[in-house]
């Protein structure tokens, strides 16, 4: 972790000790019922951590499935700092700000291997003042899960953990062995400008959430919002939609 860094977390650390440093519970709720009743409590369970990932060239990219962690975790960033763990130093800060999230919240560290993200990753999550984690990272197996479900679990930061492999390769992740408290895999989807308008729409994104700790999957293409939640469904694609897809993965 860079020295700018951690001088940054040290500051939030001191900052939230000034307001009580009170830690962040409960659930994130998206705003639209064909979601919230899927999630336990009506929302995103806060103090966990939640996975997301993508297919295709986004394995590499991930430009998709950060776009939508960012624009899904950007109510968090004004309880707190934010922390992003990255492998590959892309982040473009102005394209948050965009989507609504606060820049200015906004701590970026990037970090030689696999190893040292994990590590960053779990003292990020331990450290007081920080509402939210966002890392980037392939390899994760169910320790290492756990380890950064009890560093959530102290402080009531959130983790946000996106599946990457930003310079290509081989996965090392075995499949199966998440701890996670959500799954969720985004594609890009068409954006659509509203009526009368031309140009481009807000952006889309095709959300299945495959996985989800005592609550049921489902999938929809969502949208960014201007309201008082970041995200809106469009279009609900129904849990036959979702079987569909899963066993035609399974038969490629």
């Amino acid at each position: 972790m860079s020295r700018e860094a951690r001088l940054k977390m040290a500051r939030a650390q001191v900052a939230a000790i000034e307001t009580g440093g009170a830690p962040f519970r409960g659930v994130l709720p998206l705003g639209d019922p064909s979601v919230d009743r899927l999630l336990p409590g009506g929302g995103l369970p806060l103090g966990r951590w939640h996975e997301a990932m993508g297919e295709g060239l986004e394995i590499e990219t991930a430009a998709a499935v950060a776009a939508f962690v960012a624009t899904f975790a950007s109510p968090l960033a004004v309880r707190g700092a934010v922390v992003w763990v990255m492998r590959r130093d892309d982040l473009y800060a102005p394209g948050l700000a965009g989507l609504g999230f606060p820049s200015e919240r906004l701590i970026q560290v990037c970090v030689q291997d696999e190893v040292e993200a994990l590590a960053a990753l779990e003292e990020a999550l331990g450290a007081v003042g920080i509402a939210a984690v966002i890392g980037e990272t392939d390899a994760l197996d169910l320790a290492a899960g756990r380890r950064l479900q009890l560093a959530c679990e102290r402080s009531g930061a959130t983790g946000f953990l996106i599946r990457r492999r930003p310079f290509g390769g081989r996965s090392r992740n075995k499949a199966g062995t998440s701890a996670a408290a959500t799954r969720w895999r985004i594609a890009p989807a068409p954006s659509v400008p509203e009526a009368g308008q031309g140009g481009l729409g807000p952006p889309r994104w095709r959300v299945t959430l495959e996985r989800c700790r005592g609550g049921r999957s489902g999938v929809w293409i969502m949208e960014k919002a201007d309201g008082a939640h970041p995200l809106r469904v469009v279009a609900d694609l129904g849990d036959r939609e979702l079987e569909t897809t899963q066993s035609f993965r399974l038969a490629g």
